[in-house]
């Protein structure tokens, strides 16, 4: 029986599998003071936002630019009122909401972030956000299941929209705009240039913290380095292997299935792309010590980070998101100011130089978008379902908007360690 105070409880989505998107199906049910708080607070948000959004019944709200479409309004509100950005990210992964240009509205709304809740309402965010489950720290079991949840859903899957490198960070372009002839250059481009900061060439002993599917171990051998590269997912590994032997560089690269704590040796040069955002709070002095001490006196640690305004991550970094929830679980974004603070209390490494290049994810991001868009029926092929394919293409133009709005950024870092030798 539903009482005074509830919302009516609306029909599980026919569509949609309750068991792999249990919490998509269905909205939550939500005290309807909860859901009015919601829908006003979002009304007068919306009102001073360069953004419109229109309503099932006709009724527009917004400042004019990009449009967001709301066909069930209700379920809307009520996602947003009971889980907020991850009732946010499934009201669209339900089909709820739709936007002819979502990269346009959704950059719309990372560029105003911080004031799209009242500033009451942020400093109790505490009491209405959802925190991290602690399934989800990133202890070595931890990792290894939150890793394997994302980079082992299927290999075939990330070569649908990724170039034939096989990368899946930042691209270095020349220009803009980027086009996908030009992305397997500007990945090749990005990756000399963090084994040029790393000083990799013949003979160097490089550690590689993050395999990805192969190509920077495959680049770095073909320099002359030997290369240890270490990953925690089977599928990355399986294909990483492959790709060595077919570039025929077994002898100068292994590829081990090792969390980053358990390394060892001594190397002349580290190198680890993208792979301090799944590591955790918790867990960045232990990594960042980790790159220190496998690191030989004189050598050089080349990291490439997607980074997120200080203010931001230390209001958000309790908070359960629906990118840990869906895509990335464990994960969080460091900041600069965050990166120099645990080096510099945990390691001996100092920043040498630092390069940001924000505006070429952005770019990197529309082409992977674009690319599985078109490709959305072999993606269905491979048993990826229409949810799924909304999920991804939500998780690509967010991250997007991020970069264009400015609220992400990613660099490139040279780390050095002086030898204390004289």
């Amino acid at each position: 029986m539903r009482t005074a105070e509830s919302c009516p409880v609306a029909a599980p989505r026919q569509d949609t599998d309750p068991d792999r998107w249990p919490d998509v199906v269905t909205p939550p049910d939500t005290s309807r003071a909860r859901t009015a708080v919601t829908r006003a607070l979002l009304r007068r948000a919306l009102e001073r936002l360069p953004l419109q959004a229109r309503f099932a019944d006709g009724t527009r709200v917004g400042a004019g630019g990009p449009v967001i479409e709301i066909h069930d309004p209700v379920a809307f509100h009520r996602r947003i009122g009971a889980h907020g950005l991850i009732g946010f990210g499934e009201s669209y992964m339900a089909g709820e909401w739709d936007a002819p240009d979502l990269v346009a509205a959704l950059t719309v709304l990372a560029g105003n972030a911080a004031q799209l809740i009242p500033a009451p309402l942020q400093k109790l965010r505490g009491l209405w956000a959802m925190s991290r489950p602690d399934v989800q720290r990133n202890t070595p079991t931890g990792a290894r299941d939150n890793i394997s949840r994302h980079y082992d859903l299927s290999n075939d899957l990330f070569a649908l929209f990724l170039d034939d490198t096989l990368s899946y960070s930042a691209a270095l372009f020349r220009g803009f705009p980027a086009t996908w002839s030009l992305l397997a250059t500007a990945q090749h481009r990005k990756i000399d240039r963090l084994l040029d900061l790393a000083e990799v060439g013949p003979g160097t002993r490089l550690l590689e913290i993050g395999t990805g599917w192969g190509e920077l171990a495959i680049q770095a051998a073909a320099r002359g380095a030997q290369v240890t590269s270490l990953t925690l997912s089977v599928e990355q590994q399986a294909l990483a292997r492959e790709r060595v032997r077919a570039a025929g560089l077994d002898d100068r690269v292994s590829i081990e299935l090792c969390d980053y704590r358990e390394a060892g040796g001594t190397y002349d040069a580290v190198v680890s792309v993208e792979m301090v955002e799944a590591v955790g709070e918790e867990f960045w002095p232990v990594y960042f010590a980790t790159l220190d001490a496998r690191l030989a006196p004189g050598g050089r640690v080349a990291l490439q980070a997607i980074t997120m305004p200080h203010d931001r991550m230390l209001a958000s970094r309790d908070t359960f998101t629906w990118i840990q929830k869906y895509v990335f679980p464990g994960g969080l974004l460091p900041s600069v100011e965050a990166v120099e603070e645990v080096t510099r209390a945990q390691t001996s490494l100092r920043t040498t130089r630092r390069d940001a290049f924000g505006a070429h994810y952005a770019e990197t991001l529309r082409l992977w978008r674009e690319r599985f868009t078109e490709r959305a029926d072999e993606v269905a092929a491979l048993g990826f379902d229409e949810t799924f394919r909304r999920m991804w293409t939500f998780y690509l133009a967010y991250s997007e908007a991020g970069f264009r709005s400015g609220y992400l950024d990613v660099q490139q870092y040279l780390f050095t360690k002086e030898d204390p030798t004289p």
